[in-house]
């Protein structure tokens, strides 16, 4: 494994559980010992991790610059996502007009509606095709395919978007902080966000609790723009800022 992809996976390992040990990463990553410490060092040098003894965790704010693929987001913190997404999905009535944006929550939260006669708008494939398997109204945005995630993204996907407007729009985070507001790894995909957000009258911020403090790339909102739907939240400043709704 090359340096540079084993430092990425480190440092998805360590976003997934918050910490990590030198030992679990050398039977992960099929490294030494000694190679993975000089790893460590090194995204502990660029403040991306803070290196502990025999390990590393989260800086108090990690900034993310890096996604994984959205089957591999699914399975990470599993019990929580799926807690968001059925307290999410039961929110759909049959009269919604609903955007449903191409995040790992808002994937799971697709798989659980039921029998919905709303309308559904979303720019993930996996979404999509969730959803018309069981018979739901689907329409779903040109533009450009992101690999990683399977979503439609670019110029066309926000041409597109900007024609709907939504009773209600359900939309992934990858960092959420009071300063910085909801947060994503690229530019294209937050302003899919952003115009699904204005374009709704209700919209909500599907996060589990390790979406809290982490900063990423790109800013689509502030944090009074959305309600958020949440495991569980500690931060108080967040909770006077916007409506927040625990399921755990």
């Amino acid at each position: 494994m090359l340096t540079q992809d084993r430092k990425n996976k480190i440092l998805e390992l360590i976003g997934e559980s918050g910490s990590v040990s030198v030992a679990e990463l050398t039977q992960k990553l099929g490294a030494s010992e000694a190679t993975i410490r000089r790893d460590l060092s090194a995204l502990a040098n660029l403040g991306k991790i803070n290196k502990v003894h025999g390990g590393a965790t989260l800086p108090s704010h990690e900034y993310l610059n890096l996604e994984a693929g959205i089957h591999v987001k699914v399975q990470s913190r599993f019990e929580e996502k799926s807690a968001i997404a059925a307290y999410a999905a039961s929110l759909i009535q049959d009269e919604d007009y609903v955007f449903l944006d191409a995040g790992s929550t808002t994937f799971l939260m697709s798989k659980m509606i039921q029998n919905s006669k709303a309308t559904f708008v979303t720019n993930g494939i996996s979404h999509a095709r969730e959803l018309a398997q069981k018979g739901c109204k689907v329409i779903i945005l040109g533009g450009e395919l992101k690999d990683t995630t399977e979503a439609i993204i670019g110029i066309l996907a926000a041409e597109n978007l900007q024609k709907y407007n939504f009773s209600k729009a359900f939309i992934g985070a990858n960092g959420i902080t009071q300063k910085q507001g909801f947060m994503t790894t690229d530019i294209d995909e937050a302003t899919i966000k952003a115009i699904a957000i204005d374009h709704a009258f209700t919209s909500y911020i599907l996060a589990d609790s390790t979406k809290f403090g982490k900063v990423s790339a790109v800013s689509f909102k502030a944090i009074d723009s959305s309600a958020i739907i949440c495991d569980v939240c500690k931060d108080a400043e967040i909770k006077k800022s916007t409506v927040v709704k625990e399921v755990l």
